[in-house]
């Protein structure tokens, strides 16, 4: 463990700082703002006028690694309606 330590100690402080941006810049761009997505789809997916189906269109295709690796838990499909008999 201490050979760890001591190897990120030894780093120039700039690549470290480097490191920790491309880290939360990919956190970003695969876990967050896919999650922002998917929770705007889902509110607006059936009622979305065709320009905001568009933008929607849109997102879902730049952020399409992260929302990928999130597709286990997308569920789009229609709410239950109640049957009268």
């Amino acid at each position: 463990m201490d050979t760890i330590t001591d190897a990120i100690a030894s780093l120039p402080q700039d690549t470290l700082i480097v490191a920790v941006l491309y880290l939360g810049l990919s956190l970003l761009y695969l876990l967050v703002i896919p999650g922002f997505v998917y929770f705007y789809l889902n509110s607006r997916w059936y009622v979305a006028s065709s320009f905001e189906r568009a933008f929607m269109y849109f997102l879902m295709f730049f952020f399409f690694p992260g929302v990928l690796l999130l597709s286990p838990f997308l569920n789009f499909r229609p709410k239950r309606r109640p049957v009268n008999s």
